[in-house]
């Protein structure tokens, strides 16, 4: 497989990999997988939580196709398998450090891309059960605006101080209270 083909491959498998992680956040961890991603949405006691179990998870199909191109002379089974890996250094890198915070770092993202992003995932925190949050991809969302406008419009589950998430993320929006 020339270098080329094995980079769009590569490309596509990332691009593709939030495809995967909408579905799997969604319908898994929201879902039948919901006793594992509880514990992302509590405060955290320690350095892990229980939903990083959803890493080691995730990283077992990387690690066979990486192997399977590898020993089995399937190379583009490798760029398939990197771009899992790579899928996955962005979330950890966007979601574990920047959102999160879980490593110490006084860095503001200033883009309109990353704010947004940063933005729909606070938004997706707002709800208090796994039933009725917003946003659930992770390098992609809608604006904020829309979020806002279906998280009101759902009434699905506890809402974290509505009020005041209302005005963290649209502080130009009047909200009552």
């Amino acid at each position: 497989m020339n270098v080329f083909a094995g980079l769009a491959l590569f490309v596509l498998t990332v691009a593709l990999m939030e495809v995967f992680a909408y579905v799997a956040h969604r319908w898994v961890m929201h879902g039948w997988g919901w006793g594992l991603h509880k514990s992302h949405h509590e405060p955290r006691d320690g350095a892990f939580e229980k939903n990083d179990w959803y890493a080691v998870i995730f990283a077992g199909p990387a690690i066979a196709l990486i192997a399977g191109g590898v020993y089995g002379g399937m190379p583009a089974l490798v760029w398939i398998g990197a771009g899992i890996t790579m899928y996955g250094a962005i979330y950890a890198g966007f979601h574990d450090i920047i959102v999160h915070r879980r490593i110490r770092h006084s860095w503001n993202p200033r883009s309109r891309y990353l704010k947004r992003i940063i933005q729909a995932h606070r938004l997706h925190h707002a709800v208090e059960s796994k039933h009725g949050t917003v946003s659930f991809g992770f390098l992609w969302a809608p604006p904020v605006r829309e979020l806002l406008a279906e998280l009101e419009s759902r009434g699905e589950g506890k809402i974290r101080a509505a009020s005041k998430v209302r005005r963290e993320m649209d502080p130009g929006a009047h909200v009552p209270g």
